[in-house]
């Protein structure tokens, strides 16, 4: 036995990574790479490692493998890297671990597959990081969790589901985030709850869940005893009013926590205050809008205002007595706004606003008058309706059958009250001319639909103007278009159409392909001429290149030197002209 130790001893110190200590404590293995300098996770670790300590490094990243195959870990740190991303499901293969530390790191976001599979998880630390969110699902493993710390992070919210399902858990650290809600029965489920920190946070209020009440006494340091809590809450903008009086009817050791709001109660110290001073007060309907009168289509907005304390919660019923919410058509705001974007005739009728708080409700009426407007069959001809008022809408026919003759009114002897002009496929500019003087326009509405579409398109014109481009129509279609003005009747004081006049028309069919063939054929045929005329310049001035080497290299040239003066300076002019072409021969070879 002794002759065969030390071979295994040198066998466990190969599979040791390089700069780390390997303990072997019979029947488990830890791996102590803390202050190493590493970048990254060593790659030869025993996969049969017990306790893993990666601490105060320089790891940026955790890779798919850098843990994989590690069945037996169940102690893994990896506090104060620089970790700011985990691959997905990067801790699959650690189904053993109990404690995972990865405080003091970068990390910013945790998604639904960081954790996932971790059901023997106890221990999760995160705080000192960089974490703004973090996914809905992402602790919906970590049922087994009994240590959660996520503080000193930038958080906004938790994943409360995934916490109020941690009957396990027994320490729950939010602290220096920036939390400002915790939805009511967050904690009502975790029996074994002892501590709970909230410091330094944007809360207002905490929920009465049972988890509080279940404690006689509230404490912040020292053995907590079978029926004491431990709970820190300051540092947060408490609003000392009826919604905290049952925290305040708890016994406390200390009085550190102070009170934000109401403004009287600002600075005092929250378990100095008496019970009697913790009121609400009942909402009051401040502002409200009065009767509001609006056209079919139109964008309507109501508006109410409310104070009291705690803020009051402002819903809108409306005339039918259904609770209104937010959908494609209303939009609720948080301030009490309701915006309906497309008004109907439904929605004439008595909306009552009703602002709530746990002090009490208000409640306020207002009035939306919704005025119907003519609508118009594809054949331009007036829908019999009610009539509104006192309004004179005319009827109109179309005259003859072709797709171009305009529609005008039955008075005859009358000119066309509207024309078309500048059509092109897909815009036509629309003219018309009131000739009876109508007060008080508020402004003109055109009404138009093609062949192809029954449904009627609206644009609204401001009443000075006497014409308007249509865009985005159809090319090649048939289209009935109507004006009206909308008026205030002097009569009845309620809202009044009258029609100017109803025209048909055709856009002009679209010839884009047949243009672009022309263009395209049109260029080509300019490209292929300026390409012929470079070619045959080139081709003739190779010509005449060949045309003067052969006569500079024909057999005799010397025999006419001796013709005299003259004949000598125009042979040196040819030799030289010989010369040049040898020279451009000399550079193309």
């Amino acid at each position: 036995m002794h002759i065969l130790s030390p071979p295994l001893k040198a066998q466990k110190m190969q599979i040791c990574p390089k700069r780390c200590i390997c303990q072997v404590l019979s029947p488990n293995l830890a791996t102590l790479c803390d202050k190493k300098g590493l970048l990254f996770v060593p790659p030869n670790i025993d996969r049969h490692t017990v306790e893993l300590r990666l601490g105060d490094n320089f790891i940026t990243s955790i890779k798919r493998k850098d843990f994989g195959n590690m069945t037996k870990l169940v102690d893994l740190t990896l506090s104060r890297n620089t970790i700011g991303s985990i691959a997905p499901h990067a801790f699959n293969d650690l189904e053993n671990l109990r404690a995972l530390h990865l405080d003091s790191n970068r990390l910013t976001r945790i998604t639904n597959d960081t954790f996932s599979g971790m059901s023997k998880l106890h221990h999760l630390i995160l705080n000192n990081n960089q974490l703004t969110h973090i996914h809905i699902g992402a602790f919906n493993d970590l049922l087994a969790l009994e240590e959660l710390d996520l503080s000193y992070n930038n958080l906004e919210s938790a994943p409360w589901v995934a916490i109020q399902h941690m009957t396990s858990l027994h320490t729950l650290s939010l602290d220096h985030n920036m939390i400002d809600y915790i939805p009511e029965g967050t904690f009502s489920g975790l029996s074994k709850l002892k501590r709970l920190d909230v410091t330094s946070n944007k809360l207002q209020k905490l929920p009465p869940d049972p988890v509080f009440q279940r404690a006689g006494v509230l404490a912040t340091s020292g053995v907590l005893g079978p029926s004491s809590f431990a709970l820190s809450f300051g540092g947060n903008p408490l609003r000392c009013n009826c919604e905290l009086l049952w925290l305040r009817r708890l016994r406390r050791e200390d009085d550190l926590e102070t009170c934000a709001a109401p403004q009287h109660l600002s600075g005092r110290y929250f378990w100095t205050v008496s019970e009697e001073e913790f009121l609400c007060e009942p909402p009051l309907i401040t502002r409200h809008s009065q009767e509001t009168q609006a056209l079919e289509g139109q964008h309507v907005t109501l508006r109410c205002k409310a104070r009291g304390d705690p803020d009051p919660i402002i819903h809108w019923i409306a005339p039918d007595g259904r609770l209104v919410s937010n959908s494609s058509r209303t939009v609720v705001h948080s301030d009490g706004t309701l915006d309906i974007l497309i008004s109907t005739v439904k929605d004439s009728g008595s909306f009552n606003c009703v602002a709530s708080n746990p002090s009490g409700e208000a409640q306020q009426t207002v009035v939306l008058l919704i005025t119907k407007l003519p609508h118009f069959t594809n054949d331009t001809s007036l829908i019999q309706e009610p009539d509104p008022g006192s309004s004179d809408i005319a009827t109109s026919t179309r005259m003859g059958g072709d797709g171009d003759t305009p529609i005008t009114n039955t008075k005859t002897g009358q000119e066309k009250r509207v024309l078309i002009s500048e059509i092109t496929s897909s815009s036509a500019l629309v003219k018309f001319n009131l000739q009876r003087n109508i007060p008080g326009i508020r402004m003109f509405q055109i009404q138009y639909n093609g062949t192809y579409d029954d449904s009627l398109v609206y644009r609204m014109i401001p009443p000075a103007s006497k014409n308007i481009l249509v865009n985005n129509l159809a090319a090649g279609t048939l289209y009935d278009l109507c004006v009206l003005a909308i008026y205030d009747d002097a009569m009845t004081t309620l809202t009044a159409t009258r029609v100017v006049g109803c025209v048909h028309f055709a856009t002009e069919p679209q010839y884009l392909r047949c243009h672009f063939m022309q263009s395209q054929f049109l260029g080509g045929t300019i490209v292929v001429i300026i390409g012929g005329i470079i070619v045959a310049s080139v081709l003739s001035f190779i010509i005449f290149l060949i045309v003067r080497y052969r006569l500079c290299n024909q057999e005799g040239v010397d025999k006419g030197i001796e013709l005299g003066d003259i004949h000598s300076q125009s042979r040196s002019e040819q030799l030289q002209g010989c010369g040049i072409i040898k020279l451009l021969q000399w550079l193309f070879t």
